[in-house]
């Protein structure tokens, strides 16, 4: 029997426990919509200290936003308004208030000031983590951005930069396209460079989503994907490597207009870097187009000796093969004629000793008895010392 009285004790010091924060949130709710738009705010910040309030002040901030939405129109000077979203936001963000996310997404629809649209979208990145649909609607968002930025109209910059933010706060991999994109819109490099932080952040297989892009899109954001790619931090040496040797086969492939030819050079670049063996059959064909280009004029020498440096750096017996008949013309024409280019023969006699093919060795060994300078004499004596036997 005294189980039962127990029981029931605690039953109605729950119960009016209950009623009492319900009847305290209601106290609240009245205060604030029978305020004026001054004292709204006041309301809101003075709830926070409120502990009768309990769980339920999620609600009267997630009640203020509602109260907003239905009734901006007609409370005046947004600047106020804006205060009132402000001080909400950051009550529903505080107490992981997620249930308000339809609410923020109609209100960032439809309330006609950017800079507390800009506040609500961040609060949504914090709040929609794992939502699919606020992502989805973020990222559409970004995307209709982006397609009227590059019409020529213009755009808020702090909204964009807010969409980022709230892109990487949900940290979904769905939101690849829209960064992307992002980057290839022509923004100022302050808002280019948050979407290339945010595509390292999120989580995701970056290197497949980058790879598609190199393999299935236009000429220019083929380019940028290899860029993004080469250059991040996230992705392995290995996965760059892969990169840059499909940004290199996808612009051997292609007609060479200005992003092609420009990701063509910077690929093996970035394959002689990393030494990618993977690349020799690419480099071969890249070296034989340069020196065409080269020989007729519509490419400068520096790109040539890129190409042999590449040789060097990724190619096998075939690539010595190649650089060692050139060595054997230069040397020929040397012997006749006493004229070379010296940084050609500088570049090819150092890539011959970084293959190390001893094939070369006969090539190499001429060139000490021949009127070369002397650095390049020097070179190729330590050309000969890295052959392999």
């Amino acid at each position: 029997m005294k189980k039962g009285l127990s029981f029931l004790v605690l039953f109605v010091l729950l119960s009016s426990q209950v009623f009492c924060d319900t009847s305290v949130l209601q106290s609240y709710i009245e205060k604030f919509s029978a305020s004026d738009i001054l004292a709204k705010t006041e309301v809101l910040r003075g709830v926070k200290n409120d502990r009768m309030m309990n769980e339920h002040i999620g609600e009267f901030y997630e009640y203020a936003m509602t109260f907003v939405l239905d009734n901006y129109a007609q409370m005046g000077e947004l600047a106020y308004v804006n205060n009132i979203i402000n001080i909400s936001l950051s009550g529903l963000v505080d107490t992981g208030r997620s249930e308000s996310l339809a609410i923020l997404w109609k209100l960032f629809s439809e309330y006609p000031d950017d800079r507390a649209g800009a506040e609500i979208l961040v609060a949504m990145g914090t709040l929609g983590k794992g939502n699919q649909t606020i992502t989805g609607n973020i990222n559409n968002y970004l995307m209709e951005r982006n397609v009227i930025f590059r019409s020529g109209r213009s755009v808020d910059y702090s909204m964009i930069s807010a969409c980022i933010a709230a892109i990487m706060e949900l940290s979904d991999s769905s939101s690849y396209p829209a960064l992307f994109a992002s980057i290839c819109a022509g923004y100022p490099e302050v808002i280019s460079s948050e979407a290339y932080g945010a595509l390292e952040l999120i989580q995701g297989n970056l290197y497949q989503f980058l790879s598609g892009v190199i393999e299935n899109n236009p000429p220019e954001e083929k380019f940028a994907a290899f860029k993004a790619g080469v250059n991040s931090e996230r992705l392995s040496l290995w996965e760059r490597g892969q990169l840059a040797e499909l940004a290199l086969e996808q612009a051997l492939s292609a007609d060479d207009d200005i992003d092609m030819a420009a990701m063509r050079y910077a690929s093996v670049l970035a394959l002689a870097g990393f030494r990618w063996t993977r690349a020799n059959s690419s480099a071969i064909r890249h070296y034989y187009r340069v020196q065409a280009d080269y020989q007729n004029g519509s490419a400068v020498k520096e790109r040539f000796v890129e190409a042999i440096a590449c040789l060097g750096a990724v190619g096998n017996s075939q690539a010595a093969l190649i650089l060692g008949l050139q060595l054997g013309l230069i040397n020929a024409r040397m012997e006749s004629t006493d004229s070379f280019d010296a940084e050609i023969t500088l570049a090819i006699v150092q890539a011959l000793g970084l293959i190390g093919d001893n094939a070369a060795f006969d090539h190499l060994l001429f060139v000490r008895n021949l009127p070369y300078p002397e650095n390049i004499i020097a070179a190729a004596e330590e050309a000969i010392e890295r052959l392999k036997w």
